[in-house]
């Protein structure tokens, strides 16, 4: 069972990144602020969920959250500040989004980057634990997957529609045969040297 709130003296708001592992495409980040009543029974890590019902938790997420925003920050970033930098960039883009202030943000995972002087609590597989957290799990997972199934149009080559940009088999022998594109992440060294990119 997911807890609807970490503590109840202050505003929070879950936060939470997609696609920090991938081999192309923009990380996403989310953060949520959920009413006191809010519940649904599917409600859980975005892994745990299956794609048709992670769209149904994100209809009822934006219906029914206080507050909630997407951001994303794309490869070429990534590439010059690294991945880890522009995950926490990608929250800190999301918590400026919100229409509502926090007072305190909870964050999936061991680490952040502060924002402004806002306290915060790191929350290790907060996503399955406090629903906020799940909740921006959701939403961040949902825009990312769109967002590479409309990339994959353009280079259906590396099959995104299916693998979102994960370093697959079939992505990976993609990567071999055509090299790189400019949507892949440069910096994670997934090309052999002699090959080019388009």
């Amino acid at each position: 069972m997911l807890q609807t709130f970490y503590q109840k003296q202050l505003i929070e708001a879950g936060c939470d990144e997609a696609g920090r592992g991938c081999y192309a495409g923009p990380v996403f980040a989310a953060a949520v602020i959920l009413p006191e009543d809010f519940h649904h029974p599917l409600l859980n890590d975005s892994k745990q969920v299956k794609a048709p019902q992670r769209l149904e938790l994100r209809n009822f997420i934006e219906t029914h959250a206080i507050a909630f925003a997407v951001a994303m920050v794309d490869n070429d970033e990534i590439d010059n500040i690294n991945i880890l930098k522009a995950s926490y960039k990608a929250m800190h883009l999301a918590i400026d989004d919100l229409k509502i202030k926090p007072e305190l943000l909870l964050i999936d995972g061991n680490r952040f980057i502060p924002y402004k002087k806002m306290p915060y609590e790191c929350i290790v597989k907060g996503d399955g634990k406090i629903a906020s957290i799940a909740a921006a799990s959701i939403l961040a997972k949902t825009y990312r997957d769109e967002f590479m199934i409309n990339l994959h149009e353009e280079f259906p080559v590396y099959d995104w529609k299916q693998n979102k940009g994960y370093g697959t088999e079939k992505h990976r022998k993609a990567i071999e045969r055509f090299g790189l594109c400019r949507y892949h992440r440069k910096s994670f060294n997934i090309i052999p040297q002699q090959m080019n990119l388009f």
